[in-house]
């Protein structure tokens, strides 16, 4: 695959998650889902359009124009279809979806989540003209300070290093066929969640012990992590805080959008 400086020359695809946490035996939908009265939280509405909705249209005005959906529930199947995209059933949990669909759509491939209510094409852009040339896969992460600057309050889980804090921006680039290796290792971790050790001994202890100690910067726990899977890993800052935002509880969805309320009044 040939690449320029940052993303590849050929425009990745695109898979949204939208799988039911059911298909895991949760038994219910999910808590924010609930409380909006929808079957999934892919079915929310902010300000007219359902996050669904939100998150295709922000990918297809980056320039995405293979968009696959992984979805099951029967609502949520048939809105992906009404807006173009294709759908891939989910599997057995979020990474052995990404590596069907991976089978499916190949590299580069872009992976987000339907909860990703705030997402905008430009942030899409930023990642892919920043990702670093050699990855194999790529991560956005918004540091601390600018997620709080841009959503004070905002509660989220922070990863700790020695260039500060960190949080998950669900933005991730899937640029060759070593990203397989990456997969692999998340199914590892899913399903050995509650056997700790056996995580530590894949990941590697020193890299855990160094973590722990907070002697790692997060570029060089992920380059570190990388080589112990056999690949190249990198990450990008994200440039606006609010990428780390999402909606997994109905405070994230009362906070998303008193912003966007604010945002119209101003």
């Amino acid at each position: 695959m040939a690449r320029a400086q940052g993303i590849a020359r050929v425009t990745p695809a695109a898979l949204i998650l939208a799988g039911s946490r059911r298909l895991a035996g949760k038994g219910r939908v999910e808590p924010v889902a609930e409380a909006e009265g929808v079957s999934h939280k892919a079915l929310i509405r902010i300000e007219g359009a359902t996050l669904l909705e939100r998150v295709v249209g922000a990918v297809r005005g980056a320039g995405l124009e293979r968009i696959a959906v992984c979805a099951d529930d029967p609502e949520v199947v048939a809105l992906a279809r009404a807006l173009g995209a294709e759908v891939i059933a989910p599997a057995s949990g979020p990474s052995a979806s990404v590596g069907r669909a991976f089978d499916m759509l190949g590299a580069p491939l872009l992976v987000t989540t339907a909860d990703h209510a705030l997402l905008q094409s430009r942030w899409i852009g930023d990642f892919l003209a920043d990702c670093p040339a050699s990855a194999d896969v790529a991560l956005v992460m918004a540091r601390r300070e600018t997620v709080e600057a841009a959503m004070p309050g905002s509660r989220r889980t922070w990863l700790r290093f020695a260039d500060g804090e960190w949080s998950g921006c669900n933005l991730f680039l899937l640029t060759s066929d070593r990203a397989r290796a990456a997969i692999e290792t998340w199914r590892m971790v899913e399903a050995n969640r509650k056997r700790p050790w056996r995580i530590a001994m894949r990941l590697g202890p020193g890299t855990l012990i160094a973590y722990a100690l907070r002697r790692l910067t997060l570029a060089e726990a992920l380059a570190r992590l990388g080589r112990r899977i056999g690949i190249a890993a990198g990450m990008v800052a994200a440039r606006d805080g609010l990428a780390a935002v999402d909606v997994d509880k109905p405070s994230d969805l009362a906070d998303v959008r008193l912003l966007l309320s604010r945002r119209r009044a101003a």
